[in-house]
């Protein structure tokens, strides 16, 4: 695997609004998106063990199917993952599509993987011993129905001093409200930004590396309407086979993929 070379930018923002809110207020800077973001292009070395847990076929075929739209060496790369580190993911799933690269991955690194489904019931490490949390496409879930505040409120504390939240979720257009994009599995990137530096976390970089224009979010049943899920009938309503087709040819969602870090106390 050649050398990997990612878009990333740094960005900030200068005040935190109302949780409910996605729009931000006036004296917050506007959110730059996609074309009008300003790119930097630091450089990555490779890590052969990150390499070897993408490409194992221990890995379940299905998941290692999804890599060319879910760019895990790329992304993981971008959230700065070390050989070493102890990774606390966030609500896993049955499926385990990260914990499936990131467990073996600490194992073979001396590293620890810990995964933890109800944050606010404990973290599985000792307060600020965590060197990231990866919370992958859970928010639209945690905005409805009030987890965001105390679960991102967990994170901070269980992560050390410089340690690194990673983000990835589906993502709403600008300007719409949370509460309305939400059930359909997206929320606004500046939402969740501004959620996170409610809490603490300072944003340190956004990447585009799991952006996909050809999504246009109003789909039929959500984002579930898109690959993986590829849900084609709910409360009578089935797709037609072309439907299907133009859906699929879509691919996944939109995603932000975000890197924020708890910051060092001040001297």
């Amino acid at each position: 695997m050649r050398n990997i070379v990612l878009s990333v930018v740094a960005a900030s923002l200068l005040a935190a609004p109302v949780m409910a809110q996605s729009t931000p207020p006036p004296d917050v800077a506007p959110l730059l998106h996609r074309q009008g973001l300003s790119m930097e292009m630091p450089s990555f070395s490779e890590d052969a063990a990150l390499q070897a847990a993408v490409v194992a076929t221990t890995r379940p075929e299905a998941d290692r199917a999804r890599d060319g739209e879910r760019h895990p060496f790329e992304t993981l790369t971008f959230w700065g993952l070390q050989p070493g580190l102890t990774v606390v993911e966030i609500e896993p799933g049955r499926a385990g599509w990260w914990r499936n690269i990131l467990e073996p991955y600490a194992a073979a690194t001396g590293g620890r993987y810990v995964p933890i489904n109800r944050p606010t019931e404990g973290m599985g490490v000792a307060d600020g011993t965590a060197d990231m949390v990866v919370v992958a496409r859970a928010f639209h879930n945690w905005s409805r129905d009030g987890r965001a505040e105390p679960y991102l409120a967990a994170f901070f504390t269980a992560l050390k001093p410089g340690g690194v939240l990673a983000v990835e979720q589906h993502r709403a257009a600008e300007g719409l409200n949370v509460a309305e994009t939400a059930p359909n599995g997206y929320v606004p990137e500046s939402w969740v930004i501004h959620a996170a530096r409610r809490a603490g976390f300072e944003l340190e970089a956004r990447s585009e590396l799991n952006a996909n224009p050809k999504d246009g979010r109003d789909h039929p049943f959500g984002v579930w309407t898109l690959k993986p899920t590829r849900t084609s009938e709910r409360d009578g309503r089935a797709l037609t086979a072309e439907e299907r087709t133009a859906l699929d040819a879509i691919g996944e969602s939109d995603r932000m993929t975000l890197r924020f870090r708890k910051p060092h106390a001040a001297d």
